[in-house]
């Protein structure tokens, strides 16, 4: 039986990869690893392993991996959030050396997307609509090159909504450049909230992938999909083609849109699994299990057969009783 690591356990994104392992009815044994010893995703796993509470340039964060791999006789890592991503890349070596794949995008998308200017300007150099943006600086001179406000500021590095802000004026800007500090990106907001896509791929490193899925979606508060829908929206399809094709994905990888006027505009790349991948295995599209066949059997995952619907998240409550009474 194939024990297989998931990182970030914790978050909705690890517990969404650990939900599609479950859902694949592969013969597994699920390893759960989180900062949060009192995560409720250990309970999704057959093992849990808190990480040391130490920076991850210590030799103690180096050495608990070692061990883990050796305690578990782990098959494969799949990395679920990026800080796990960007470690990981770094330590290709020695996990090559213990004999553990890891399912990791290649080196060059993972360094491109972790900044977002230098993503834009690449998604730019292929003839793709990319949204007008410009480095942080004078108000006055964003609205001349952006267009009136609101406007949109993002830190430059990061994923998902986090630090991202509308700026309604000077006041705003300064208030949020005093905040982030200068590594920031503005940019002109393009479309709606009703027309924004998040699509799922499965890449092979060559230009090729299997055939994505696309969801309409709305984002919660935190930054995650809360609706989301089954959709084929041409000019999202044509762009994910692309991408894929210049990019050269490799595994799971998350390529986030907005449409406005029929034309789509890439908001961001994830070069790994996404908050909405326990939603793609709802529809039919596995990457977890993908990742499985992929990375630890050297097989070319099958043509997914996709369902189409809507889905919703919602809270629910998770009760582990201490005993029958007080």
């Amino acid at each position: 039986m194939l024990t297989v690591v998931v990182t970030g356990v914790g978050a909705i994104i690890g517990q969404g990869v650990v939900r599609s392992l479950r859902a694949s009815g592969l013969p597994l044994r699920v390893v759960g690893v989180d900062r949060n010893p009192d995560s409720v995703g250990r309970s999704l796993c057959d093992a849990f392993h808190a990480k040391p509470r130490c920076d991850e340039s210590d030799p103690a964060y180096r050495r608990f991996w070692r061990e883990l791999v050796s305690a578990e006789q782990v098959g494969l890592v799949l990395p679920a959030l990026e800080l796990d991503v960007l470690y990981l890349d770094s330590q290709r070596e020695l996990f090559a050396g213990l004999g553990v794949p890891l399912a990791l995008n290649r080196s060059e998308l993972i360094a491109l997307s972790a900044d977002k200017w230098h993503c834009g300007q690449a998604v730019a150099s292929l003839g793709l609509p990319a949204i007008p943006t410009r480095q942080d600086g004078d108000w006055e001179m964003l609205l001349s090159a952006l267009g009136p406000a609101p406007l949109l500021m993002k830190p430059r590095d990061g994923n998902g909504s986090r630090g991202v802000v509308r700026l309604h004026d000077a006041a705003d800007h300064a208030y949020w450049r005093g905040r982030h500090g200068g590594n920031n990106l503005v940019q002109r907001i393009v479309g709606s909230d009703d027309e924004e896509y998040t699509v799922g791929v499965f890449g092979f490193g060559d230009g090729e992938a299997l055939p994505p899925i696309v969801m309409r979606r709305r984002l919660a508060q935190a930054g995650n999909t809360a609706f989301a829908e089954t959709a084929h929206e041409p000019a999202v399809v044509a762009a994910t083609g692309t991408l894929v094709r210049h990019l050269r994905p490799l595994g799971p990888t998350n390529f986030q849109f907005r449409v406005e006027a029929g034309q789509a505009y890439l908001l961001e790349i994830n070069p790994r699994f996404s908050s909405s991948a326990s939603l793609r295995t709802a529809f039919g599209y596995n990457e977890a299990a993908m990742a499985v066949d992929f990375y630890a059997h050297a097989r070319r995952p099958a043509t997914p057969v996709l369902r189409a619907g809507r889905a919703w998240r919602y809270a629910e409550d998770f009760v582990e009783y201490a005993g029958d009474s007080f």
